[in-house]
């Protein structure tokens, strides 16, 4: 009986030991790393034949039908995920191994880098023995933290190198096929009407009987409906539609849809589709008429296409139901519009444009643990620049946001000459303002354009008079007046200059940072001093002008040109003109909005109904981003164009307020605006790890909760309130926070779980 009594108050004790720990976030010990990354790679076992992902081994990839991914890279790099959701936990140190054969051999390496003191899981550089061209090699990985804990190895990921190896390059994945049937079949009228849910990029084939030879149906796809209910057959703009007749042969037999090219979108600029895919085409709706036969939901079959993407990655839900649907529209865009396995501007031209790669990105990073298709888009893009003038500088702002996300300098290393070239310093005038003006053909060769037409300032798009706008049509550029020195394109100018001296500074490049210092500090100066009108506390859109366009201002408040004092007139303009620019142009909008604290009107402008909304795009039955906010506005617009997607980003990035600070995630701002939420939560992938945070908001009280993975520390501002608080706890202990203008700020937060809470 004493025996038994004592075994209880052991396990007793065992199970408070146990809850204490998993309480105070302390439940585990140091597990092996995960999320392996070869050279921003997550998969360098993927395989796919004609599209679909196989099962054979890398080992066995011997006939050309298969895709194999390959590292091309003589020193590639390497990226894990510390597993540790202990508080406050930090790697120390690491160590790498390398064979060609099982790495729990006994066999010489072509690298064991032995233990490395050092916090960096992204983006190491290898440095062992020289790699062999077409040959297979697998690596592991273990660390150590602060804890003075040692992990088991990782689990042993193979690669296989390229037949030719680079000093850099980039490797990427193949275009996936997935096959659907519809969500929903009808038979009306003699036609059977499918539907399959969401618009996507694909092919049809579809299982047809005939009992006789020269029975012939039309087969109708297309991406609207019109107010009937049957397919639209004259959607206007570039809205897709297509009609195929099919003679049937005496049977049964699957047929498959040779989909009609279209002269723009496969012109010689146009991303070709691979011939392992073909061509393609957007629709989510199906009609077969003439028809004698009988059909289910399994005759008919999408095959949609896109670049690999994980659905599950990331999520968001809040107490605002169309928020969450906006968020959906926006996150799906990214995974559709990733069909030609590199970022073009939809459908209608399929061509990589800076402004729509710059904001792709944002979105892909914020719904996606994957970069590869980012990287392989910018890598393009340096080679091939496009006309507009801010759109060529913001190949800088890519850049950055590549080495930002993921640690990998190699990137910013490589082009650095040609970014350099690409802030468009040449331009620069005596009065130190750059102007296109200054343009000469050299500067074109420099920065790799070959447009006829040579450098234009474009502030947005579309101007009044293009693509099908009348003269007497507004535009998007809210009358932005176009003069010699242009307010938008020197805001962008700035922005170049300040990522360039931090690039130039974690290059060992001091001469130049100081340069770039020097130059931004100067073009600030100058900036506030020539467009700046006083009197109304507004920017002017250019030097000789008073004109104060919407652009003007949230360009500049975007860009960081606003200093303190001003921000509160500017912020008051801006919000006077309401969404008066592009879906392109709503990005920056944004930025500029929650960044300015008005997070009130940033949630407003999200959850809008006007016509220049995301509502509207799915009020007209878009599940893809529109190019435009309505026909209206751009009569030649498609309807699946990702510039349009902003919310993908900008909810997890400034209303939930969850932004990299440092490269590689190792420092993280978490600064919610929630605005009128009363609820929401986040789920938001890195190279690090996931970050889960969340938020409610009550009448005397605001609860945030956060887990972010081991090895980040986070700078956390809780948002602030007309009510004053009575004291701010973390973790159930009360803490000290300071004033700032994201909110009450608690300095360097360690990972793992936390709770907040204001009581007011």
């Amino acid at each position: 009986m004493r025996f038994k009594f004592l075994l209880l108050i052991l396990s007793f004790n065992l199970w408070f030991i146990v809850s204490f720990a998993q309480l105070s976030g302390n439940e585990t010990k140091l597990q092996a790393p995960s999320g392996l990354m070869c050279d921003l790679i997550a998969n360098t076992e993927s395989q796919n034949i004609g599209g679909y992902p196989t099962q054979i081994p890398i080992s066995q990839d011997e006939t050309k039908a298969i895709r194999s991914v390959t590292i091309m890279n003589r020193q590639p790099v390497f990226s894990w995920i510390v597993n540790d959701s202990k508080r406050n936990v930090r790697q120390v140190a690491w160590q790498i191994i390398v064979s060609d054969r099982d790495s729990n051999t006994n066999d010489t390496y072509p690298w064991n880098s032995g233990k490395i003191k050092s916090g960096k899981s992204s983006g190491i550089i290898y440095s062992g023995a020289e790699l062999l061209p077409n040959h297979q090699y697998n690596w592991k990985v273990k660390v150590w933290n602060n804890y003075n804990e040692e992990s088991p190895y990782s689990k042993c990921v193979s690669f296989k190198t390229a037949d030719k190896l680079e000093n850099y390059g980039t490797e990427s994945y193949g275009i996936e096929k997935s096959e659907s049937s519809p969500v929903n079949l009808k038979y009306i009228n003699g036609v059977y009407r499918a539907d399959f849910g969401k618009d996507a990029f694909g092919q049809l084939k579809i299982q047809l009987m005939s009992t006789h030879e020269n029975d012939t149906v039309v087969i109708r796809i297309g991406e609207m409906l019109d107010k009937e209910g049957a397919i639209e057959q004259h959607p206007g703009g570039s809205i897709r539609y297509g009609e195929y007749r099919i003679s049937l042969l005496s049977g049964i037999h699957t047929y498959q849809l040779q989909i009609h090219k279209d002269v723009k979108n496969t012109a010689a600029v146009a991303i070709k589709m691979p011939e392992y895919i073909g061509e393609v085409t957007p629709f989510r709706y199906c009609e077969i008429s003439g028809y004698h036969g009988i059909l289910d939901k399994n005759n008919i079959t999408r095959i949609a296409v896109n670049y690999p993407f994980n659905d599950f990655a990331s999520s968001f839900e809040s107490s605002d139901s169309l928020l969450n649907q906006i968020w959906n529209l926006c996150k799906y865009s990214v995974k559709a519009t990733s069909f030609a396995g590199i970022y073009v501007d939809g459908d209608r031209e399929r061509t990589p444009y800076e402004a729509d790669a710059y904001i792709n990105q944002l979105c892909h990073y914020a719904v996606d643990r994957e970069y590869s298709i980012a990287r392989l888009t910018q890598e393009y893009l340096i080679r091939h620049a496009n006309w507009p003038t801010e759109w060529i500088l913001q190949s800088v702002l890519i850049a950055w946001n590549d080495y930002l996300y993921t640690g990998d300098i190699r990137f910013v290393q490589q082009y650095y000459d040609d970014l350099k070239a690409k802030t468009l310093m040449s331009l620069e005038d005596t009065i130190g303002l750059i102007t296109v003006k200054k343009s000469t053909p050299h500067i074109l060769d420099m920065i790799y354009m070959t447009n006829k037409k040579g450098l234009q300032d474009i502030v947005d798009w579309p101007h009044t008079g293009s693509t099908g706008l009348g003269k007497n049509d507004g535009g998007e550029t809210d009358g932005f007046v176009f003069t010699k020195y242009n307010a938008v394109s020197n805001a962008f100018y700035y922005k170049a200059l300040m990522i360039m001296q931090t690039i130039a500074s974690d290059l060992g490049k001091k001469e130049d940072a100081e340069m770039f210092a020097i130059k931004a500090n100067n073009l600030k100066k100058l900036y506030n001093k020539l467009f700046w009108d006083s009197e109304r506390g507004v920017y002017c859109d250019g030097v000789s002008t008073r004109h104060s366009s919407l652009h003007s201002n949230v360009f500049a408040l975007a860009l960081g040109l606003v200093e303190g004092k001003k921000q509160d007139s500017v912020l008051s303009f801006i919000k006077s003109r309401g969404m008066a620019c592009s879906v392109y142009g709503s990005q920056f909008l944004l930025d500029a909005v929650f960044d300015g604290g008005d997070d009130a009107y940033g949630l407003s402008l999200l959850t809008s109904k006007t016509e220049r909304s995301w509502y509207h795009m799915l009020d007209l039955g878009s599940t893809m981003t529109l190019e435009a906010w309505d026909n209206k506005f751009k009569p030649n617009q498609d309807w699946n164009h990702i510039w349009g997607a902003a919310p993908a980003n900008v909810i997890s990035k400034k209303l939930m307020g969850i932004e990299p600070l440092l490269p590689g995630w190792s420092e993280l701002r978490i600064a919610p605006k929630p605005g009128g939420l009363g609820h929401a939560e986040v789920l938001v992938p890195t190279i690090k790890g996931n970050i889960l945070m969340g938020f409610t908001k009550r009448i005397k009280t605001f609860e945030m909760w956060t887990e972010s993975p081991a090895n980040t520390l986070a700078q956390v501002y809780l948002p602030l309130s007309e009510n004053k608080f009575s004291e701010v706890t973390m973790d159930g202990e009360k803490v000290k926070v300071s004033y700032s203008e994201k909110g009450l700020y608690i300095k360097n937060v360690g990972s793992g779980k936390h709770n907040f809470i204001i009581k007011y």
